[in-house]
């Protein structure tokens, strides 16, 4: 392949379209994947802690709550915490499952693991440090990483 600079300089330049398309995709789906983590982690532990009270407490404990929130019957405060507590588990579950389902946290770190890759490759490509034709082969293997990442569009 030919090593001019014209060639490293398109190289170059389609190393920094891809980088660019890969902080754009890490820009939408990392705040998606840590929310999506944060629905999970807190929904069960909400979920497990509004169970924790009757559990734990009896009917001391819903007689004490009807009274605190000037309800008749203790037995609504049983429901209401299991409807919560139901409510929670699902949110929590779903959360779980549209993140492994769109396999969103090994999308993320193969993006993150292809960006650091493309920046060693353009600091060796820019230094003279690497053959074009190597350059060339580590790019597309790189890249293949990474197929879900959409180029942005050319404005």
């Amino acid at each position: 392949m030919d090593d001019t600079s014209d060639t490293r300089q398109r190289l170059s330049t389609r190393i920094d379209e891809k980088q660019q398309a890969i902080r754009s995709y890490l820009g939408r789906e990392r705040p998606r994947r840590n929310r999506l983590a944060n629905i999970s982690i807190v929904g069960s532990a909400l979920a497990a802690a509004l169970t924790a009270g009757p559990a734990v407490g009896g009917t001391g404990f819903t007689e004490a709550a009807a009274g605190v929130f000037g309800l008749s019957d203790d037995s609504v405060v049983w429901r209401v915490l299991c409807l919560l507590a139901v409510v929670l588990s699902v949110a929590a579950a779903l959360a779980t499952n549209f993140a492994t389902s769109h396999s969103l946290a090994d999308r993320v770190s193969a993006a993150e693991t292809c960006s650091a890759q493309l920046e060693g490759l353009q600091v060796a490509l820019s230094f003279g440090q690497i053959a074009i034709d190597d350059a060339v082969k580590l790019y597309q293997q790189y890249s293949a990483q990474v197929a879900f990442v959409d180029a942005i569009p050319a404005r």
